[in-house]
Parts: structure tokens; sequence; C-alpha cells
């Protein structure tokens, strides 16, 4: 969601330097979450109820970037990687040109589109491998992760907006 006039350069901050800029232009916290999925409930309630959401900003504080190490990279995998990835894209290749063939002809474009897409998916999966010079031989994800969500209300509506969720807090 977004906030209707809202200069995204301000929010580049850090999400200290969004929230001041929101409260500068009027926002104010109507709920405070400790999950994304709890604070997309509060405003899916609210326009439920038939609140103008168009007013409201979710906003994660306390964000902090996680890595999660999936497992080793070793070269084998690399390779593997690499030709299976490069198979797949010769097969493709190997089809688009085979539509045009006439004949059996078009099995020996997908044939040969496998076999030059299995070595070059190796080969460039090697290269990159050994460019990193073994200083990263893992495999992770990445992910943002907040320790709270604010929704975030403009001014003139906001009391409607915390009357609305204060009944949402007393059927949960």
């Amino acid at each position: 969601m977004t906030q209707p006039g809202l200069d995204p350069a301000a929010l580049a901050g850090g999400t200290g330097a969004a929230v001041d800029h929101l409260l500068s232009q009027g926002g104010l916290p109507v709920g405070t979450y400790g999950t994304y999925a709890e604070a997309q409930r509060a405003v899916d309630y609210l326009s439920d109820q038939e609140f103008p959401v168009e007013n409201l900003t979710i906003v994660g504080t306390g964000l902090r970037q996680v890595e999660r190490v999936t497992g080793r990279l070793t070269r084998n995998k690399v390779i593997t990687a690499g030709a299976v990835g490069g198979a797949w894209w010769g097969l493709f290749v190997g089809l688009l040109i085979g539509i045009f063939s006439s004949g059996s002809a078009w099995i020996g474009s997908v044939l040969a589109g496998v076999a030059i897409g299995t070595v070059f998916g190796l080969l460039t999966g090697l290269a990159g491998y050994r460019a990193t010079g073994g200083r990263r031989d893992f495999t992770s994800t990445t992910g943002l992760v907040a320790e709270s969500y604010q929704v975030l209300c403009v001014a003139r509506v906001a009391e409607e907006a915390r009357s609305h969720l204060a009944r949402l807090s007393l059927r949960s």
C-alpha cells in the first residue's frame, strides 16, 4: 500500500526516516502488529468496513536482513546445475528452430540445441564458480524481516480507523 503524495525519496533514508516522514505528513499510528499478516488482516478488516483504505500505509519497523544458508556449493553441484540449465535453454532453442524445419530435421535441431546448451551451461556455471575464488562456497536465500508493522493513517480519518480496529481486536 502507498500513502497518497508519499515522496519515495523520503523513504530511502531507512525505516525511521519513513515513519518520521509519514508522521510529518499527518500519518498517525492506528495499530501495531507483530507480523505482516496481522497488519494485512487489519487493513482488510478496514476495507470490509468500507473505510477509505487509500489513507493507510503499512510500515515495517526494525528491519533486519536475514540470510539463511541452504547448503554447500561444490564444483560438482555447480557443473550439474549449469549443465541442466543449459540443456533446458538448448531444448527451448532447438524446439524453436525445429518449428521451421521440415521432415525429421527437427529432431536434429532439438538434439543439437540440447547438446550445445548443456556444454555452454556447464562452462558458464564453472566460470562463474571459479570467479568467486572460493569466497562463497554456499547457497542461501536472503530476505528482510521486520520486528513489527505499524498501520499509519492520515490524521483526518485516524480516529475512525482506531475505532474500527478496536472492534476487530475485541472480536479476536
